[in-house]
């Protein structure tokens, strides 16, 4: 905490000295409400820092302060000369208390209950006379103004760009070796001075995550809880003015967790929680951006109750039931709006969640919520590097250019690879390089932009974010560069695909991507490990199952087939399934081929279908819907019966029940006919009986059927009719066909012709050798 005192002090200085003019015309006029959220603001900053600084006396003025404002801002109090007064009277307070505590001298804190006491209502006015001054230690260190950084960011940005375009010059003809050395020495310099002036700005952002370990324990202790914290990626670097923003909404946020999230310790073992809470607070980069989540396995947000406070304010509650989940959430946002009925030292006072979204979306980033009722709350926030400069590559869509940044890109390939294979699984296309899927996103139908009628190949770049990988299809891949990248306009940096604007040397404007937020947008679902427990000095497990494709079946039950017997998923026309020759086919690509379903298919509309191979035999399979794919563990617990299912695996918490493709292909696939299979040769069918009744059953069994012998070819064995006279057969194994359903005698060996099972059997004995 000794690193972070002296900031304290120096902000409070800073905010006090902006605050003084303020004040003063507040004390003029006290119905302006401007100056009077400026006050508020500052008492509400300073409260929430003693809270994690141990400054008691301070964080009972801010706090006694911070009520009567909240009065005054909510219209319940009218501020009157004694109330205008007392405040600015703890506004010295605290003024003379930071520079004591700055100087290491003692203030005696007996008049620290009669200013309280001032603030309440009726109470006697107390007189304003100046603050006595006290010396200020020396300075121990140098505040630069941001803007004098900026301007040298600016400078700096320049002759990157200015070195860019030399050295794009002297690409295209002989160059002088001097000029040539010259240029490198001047590419080295602007590296370094580059890299200098970067660092002025950058900070790790475990300057920003150090306060939280003493204010989630005091906080939690106040509240009865018991939290364990959690930081990682405390070694990020961020921007100092993000860090500057960043430091009150990370507060408002962790704080609110704690309070509205995490439950207490017997409403958690009610839920079968454990009694202490976790909290994970972490970052990350993104492209040009900054990640940084807070995550909790509280209560998360209850969207209904947001409602019913919303509609007693005066909102409209059917509107409200009318948006969908995200926009529910996002209610949370609302100025304001409080899910405590009680104010607290911690919330309650409808300060804090438009705070944050407000100041976020200021430095042009944004706020994500991601809910799961009962389970927690994941909150990531995405801030931009104001300034930086990064090696980037150039790619084309359509007719437009974007920069993507290097760090974020595994390898670039060609769509026309025999090594790469694009497949669409569930409505998402599917890349696989080289045996190893992946989700793929094309950047022109993203962004929506048309491609050139004679558009060739295009590049996959396989695209590396903290969840996974992925391929972006791209036009053409133009260059690489480095490029100094700022924050775009906030309405384009909330459509959350991209990380920032940038000027390359062709002196045309283009937008950085954001590899995290593509995915995102485009709503990619990578396979998510439970990380929660896990020992971080632990070797990560390597998945010793086979690939699947998780799927919800038509019955509503979410279930898996092994990844190598999907050739792909198609849709079709539920109108056109037919049930037919004992089973349900449908057709497609000019085949008819069978249907297995475990459910009820609908009358109407589109129907997702697995077309499953074996490499031979294909059978179509009707779900409802594709989900992910996953891996599936060693563990099998095997059904009671052979059937449609062969057991169950254990998918995370999740029982997922496995198909079992004996059942798929042993009842569903149509027996085919192969090359070298035994020839049944029909002989004396001169009214086609045979080539109508008999021959489908003789296929289905596996036979090739022909009515006559093609040059060299012989038969296994010879059907005919009862009548037909043995001259006229070839010498081959013969199965005689009778009308009658019994025998002639006892040296009649012919067979009913109406004897399914009989005639297979004849078949089979025939060609064995055993009857003749």
């Amino acid at each position: 905490m000794d690193d972070l005192l002296p900031e304290f002090i120096a902000e409070t200085r800073e905010t006090l000295e902006a605050l003084s003019g303020e004040i003063v015309a507040w004390e003029a006029q006290p119905d302006d409400g401007a100056r009077l959220d400026a006050i508020f603001r500052f008492v509400h900053t300073v409260k929430g820092s003693c809270g994690f600084l141990d400054l008691p006396r301070l964080g009972r003025l801010s706090h006694a302060a911070e009520g009567v404002l909240a009065e005054v801002r909510s219209g319940t109090r009218t501020p009157d000369r004694a109330l205008v007064n007392a405040v600015l009277a703890v506004v010295d307070r605290i003024g003379e208390l930071v520079e004591a505590i700055d100087s290491g001298m003692s203030l005696e804190d007996g008049c620290d209950d009669l200013l309280i006491a001032a603030l309440a209502e009726g109470a006697q006015e107390i007189s304003q006379a100046a603050a006595p001054h006290r010396p200020r230690a020396p300075a121990r260190s140098v505040r630069l103004n941001v803007d004098l950084l900026d301007r040298m960011m600016s400078g700096m940005s320049d002759m990157v760009l200015a070195r860019n375009e030399l050295a794009r010059r002297l690409r295209g003809g002989d160059v002088d070796p001097g000029i040539e050395a010259a240029l490198e020495r001047l590419s080295l310099t602007v590296g370094e001075m580059r890299d200098t002036v970067t660092r002025t700005r950058m900070q790790r952002i475990d300057a920003l995550f150090s306060a939280l370990p003493r204010m989630v324990r005091d906080t939690a202790a106040g509240l009865g809880k018991s939290v364990t914290l959690q930081i990682e990626g405390a070694d990020v670097e961020l921007d100092r003015e993000m860090i500057e923003v960043m430091r009150d909404p990370l507060v408002h946020i962790v704080r609110n967790a704690i309070d509205h999230g995490i439950e207490a310790p017997g409403e958690r073992r009610l839920a079968g929680k454990r009694e202490n809470g976790r909290l994970v607070v972490s970052a990350r980069q993104s492209g040009n951006q900054i990640v940084i989540e807070i995550a909790d396995d509280g209560r998360g947000i209850d969207t209904e109750q947001l409602i019913r406070k919303l509609a007693a304010a005066g909102r409209d509650e059917r509107a409200l039931r009318a948006l969908p989940e995200r926009a529910r959430l996002a209610l949370a946002f609302e100025p304001g709006l409080s899910t405590k009925d009680e104010a607290t030292e911690v919330s309650g006072r409808g300060v804090g969640m438009d705070v944050v979204r407000a100041a976020i979306e200021q430095i042009g980033g944004r706020v994500e919520l991601d809910n799961a009722p009962g389970k927690g709350l994941r909150l990531a926030i995405h801030v931009p590097l104001t300034l930086s400069i990064i090696s980037a590559i150039i790619v084309g869509a359509g007719d437009q250019r974007f920069a993507i940044p290097r760090q974020a890109i595994e390898e670039i390939v060609t769509d026309r690879s025999a090594a790469i294979r694009i497949d669409v699984l569930g409505g998402a296309k599917v890349a696989t390089v080289r045996e190893r899927r992946m989700p793929l996103i094309d950047l022109a139908e993203l962004l929506g932009l048309p491609r050139p009628e004679q558009a060739g190949p295009r590049m996959l770049a396989i695209l590396g974010v903290s969840e996974g990988c992925y391929a972006l299809a791209v036009d053409t891949v133009l260059d690489n560069e480095e490029l100094v990248i700022k924050p775009a306009s906030p309405a384009v940096m909330a459509t959350g695909v991209y990380a920032g604007q940038t000027l390359p040397d062709s002196g045309l404007p283009m937008l950085m991507l954001d590899c995290a937020g593509m995915a995102t947008v485009a709503g990619l679902r990578f396979a998510a490990a439970d990380g929660q427990g896990a020992d971080e000095d632990a070797p990560a497990p390597v998945p010793s199952g086979i690939p699947a494709l998780l799927f919800c079946d038509l019955d509503g039950v979410r279930r898996a087939v092994p990844l190598v017997a999907v050739d792909r998923v198609e849709y079709v026309d539920a109108a056109s399934v037919r049930f037919a020759a004992g089973r349900f086919r449908v057709p497609i690509e000019g085949r008819i081929l069978s249907l297995a379903v475990h459910g009820d298919i609908p009358a109407q509309g589109r129907l997702n279908l697995l077309r499953l191979k074996d490499g031979s035999a294909e059978v179509c399979y009707a779900i409802r819907e594709a989900i992910d794919i996953i891996e599936l563990p060693d563990a099998l617990a095997p059904a009671r019966d052979p059937g449609r299912v062969a057991g169950v695996v254990l998918v995370g918490d999740e029982q997922i029940e496995l198909l079992d493709m004996l059942w798929v292909f042993g009842e569903h696939a149509d027996r085919e006919a192969e090359e070298d299979a035994p020839l049944c040769l029909i002989a004396g069918d001169s009214d086609g009986w045979m080539a109508s009744f008999i021959r489908p059953l003789l296929e289905s069994a596996g036979y090739r059927v022909a009515a006559q012998l093609s040059p060299g070819e012989t038969a296994a064995v010879v059907l005919s009719a009862d009548e037909a006279p043995a001259a006229t057969i070839d010498a081959a194994p013969i199965v005689r066909l009778r009308r009658r359903r019994a025998a002639a005698g006892e040296g009649d060996d012919s067979v009913y012709r109406y004897d399914r099972a009989g005639l297979l059997s004849a078949l089979k004995a025939r060609m064995a050798g055993k009857a003749r």
